[in-house]
């Protein structure tokens, strides 16, 4: 079975941990609306700190960091599983990221996380601005 998360609303790496969790305990997992998801802080800073980690790599051997909302997401998600080994991308595999809703997925039931949505400033960025201020078309 796969469950379907809305990221709308949610904070990022509270998010991000869920998700991977979930993946480690063999759960499908589907996120939509990633570009609605919230990262927390200034708003000069988080900009600041996307962009050192998208200009860190070289254009031949990387690092290499995304420019788009939805693989930001799931770069995020990578990091909080264990990638490097076989079964960390056999559980990456698992997880699909849309920004916006797929239209086979607009009639899917969609979860929240409540441990997620708990926005307790209002200094936030949401992932869709980053994406675009790192030069994503794709919004």
């Amino acid at each position: 079975m796969v469950a379907v998360i809305n990221a709308e609303g949610h904070i990022l790496g509270r998010l991000s941990t869920n998700v991977a969790k979930r993946l480690l305990n063999g759960e499908e997992i589907v996120v939509v609306n990633a570009e609605k998801a919230v990262i927390t802080g200034n708003r000069a800073v988080v900009f600041e700190n996307y962009t050192a980690k998208y200009k860190r790599g070289k254009q031949i051997n990387g690092p290499f960091f995304p420019k788009r909302a939805d693989l930001i997401l799931k770069r995020t998600v990578r990091g909080m599983i264990p990638y490097k080994t076989s079964r960390g991308r056999d559980v990456y595999r698992n997880l699909k990221v849309f920004v916006g809703v797929p239209k086979d997925m607009a009639t899917a039931k969609m979860e929240r996380i409540e441990t997620a949505t708990n926005l307790w400033t209002d200094k936030y960025v949401t992932l869709g601005e980053v994406a675009e201020h790192l030069g994503s078309r794709l919004r």
